[in-house]
């Protein structure tokens, strides 16, 4: 699991606290930080169920805003839902494997896995 900053500042005041120098203001500061973390949401349709499979497309939430994504996809930042992952993000909703069972109804989108990253804001 990567390190997020409010992990390190969690091991700062325990550092702190150990040598004796922890104040109620800085352990009020940290619990203020803690509610200035931010959601990001990515949105990835791959080939394939899998995460290793190719990304056929993307789309991101960022700070609030839908953020654009090159049109070429060898620009995109992630080719894979694994790559994604890798770089902290975390999967909330995977492909709806019961849908797909049905080759004979068309269901959109198909294999989209819905992403998120929790970041100190």
């Amino acid at each position: 699991m990567p390190e997020t900053n409010f992990t390190k500042e969690v091991d700062v005041c325990i550092e702190m606290l150990e040598r004796g120098e922890l104040t109620a203001d800085r352990l009020r500061s940290l619990v203020m930080a803690n509610k200035m973390l931010c959601q990001d949401v990515l949105y990835i349709q791959t080939v394939f169920s899998s995460v290793t499979s190719l990304v056929n497309g993307m789309a991101m939430i960022s700070d609030g805003v839908v953020q654009e994504m090159p049109e070429d996809p060898e620009d995109w930042p992630y080719s894979s839902v694994l790559e994604a992952m890798n770089n902290g993000w975390r999967i909330i909703s995977f492909p709806n494997m019961a849908l797909m069972m049905d080759d004979s109804v068309t269901h959109g989108v198909g294999n989209e896995f819905i992403l998120e990253r929790i970041r100190y804001g």
